[in-house]
């Protein structure tokens, strides 16, 4: 299986970049992971909330392909602990999808296009955190999951 994050705008704090970088390296290890970035839409200032949402997501759509299984990441999708979290991705290993992805949005969230093609939402917490956090939030999240399923020490019970 393969897994990819596509998110909106790059990540301008060198500092979590670093951090991100590491954990990719980490997940690696584990499986093929791609973080693909979407760059921010120019001239937002000219479109409403919808608009922009719309323009982001025929860019995220663009990204995918019809084979793929699409998960976003939204405050009103599914919680889970980091051991629910690595069980539901032995599940997608073992039910033999071929790529997982998963999605951060831009600061609206998604369109309705995006949401109709979507198999599935998480929420990484009920808190809020800047979609830059959030990469690197849910790529340490993979990361502890994968260990987690190898019965690696990272995390502890």
């Amino acid at each position: 299986m393969n897994i990819k994050l596509i998110a909106i705008g790059k990540t301008d704090n060198k500092n979590l970049q670093s951090l991100i970088d590491e954990y990719q390296k980490r997940l690696s290890f584990y499986i093929k992971f791609d973080l693909e970035i979407i760059p921010d839409i120019k001239n937002v200032k000219n479109l409403s909330e919808s608009q922009q949402k719309e323009k982001e997501g025929e860019l995220i759509l663009a990204k995918t392909t019809p084979t793929d299984q699409l998960i976003l990441l939204d405050e009103n999708g599914k919680t889970f602990s980091s051991v629910g979290f690595s069980e539901e991705l032995q599940k997608k290993m073992n039910s033999g999808v071929k790529t997982l992805v998963f999605v951060i949005g831009g600061p609206y969230g998604f369109s309705e296009t995006v949401y109709a093609k979507a198999q599935g939402k998480i929420s990484l917490s009920l808190m809020t955190f800047s979609h830059q956090m959030v990469r690197l939030f849910f790529i340490e999240q993979l990361y502890r999951g994968f260990t987690i399923l190898k019965n690696e020490p990272y995390h502890h019970q």
